[in-house]
């Protein structure tokens, strides 16, 4: 881990990653979206489809976490997997 001195230097750095008065410009602004999907098939097929389906409506889809997996049981048997999804997409300009 680097340590950050106060002039904005790194400890054992030979410049400066700082320089007073340098403006950042971001090149991009990205949004997260919460999606439930489900599958009888398996999780990642879960997964595919929420991602598959929130691109139908969302532009520029750049990630997603699977946040949490469910799965529902009948007779001692799984019979459909949920899992909930936070998909982060970049806006458009």
């Amino acid at each position: 881990m680097s340590r950050v001195r106060f002039d904005g230097s790194v400890a054992g750095a030979d410049k400066p990653f700082w320089q007073p008065g340098r403006k950042e410009v971001m090149s991009s602004i990205a949004r997260v979206t919460e999606v439930i999907s489900s599958s009888t098939v398996s999780i990642e097929d879960a997964v595919k489809q929420g991602v598959a389906r929130a691109s139908k409506t969302l532009e520029n889809v750049e990630s997603v976490w699977v946040q949490d997996i469910k799965a529902s049981v009948k007779d001692g048997s799984i019979t459909e997997w949920r899992v909930a999804l936070k998909i982060t997409f970049l806006l458009n300009d």
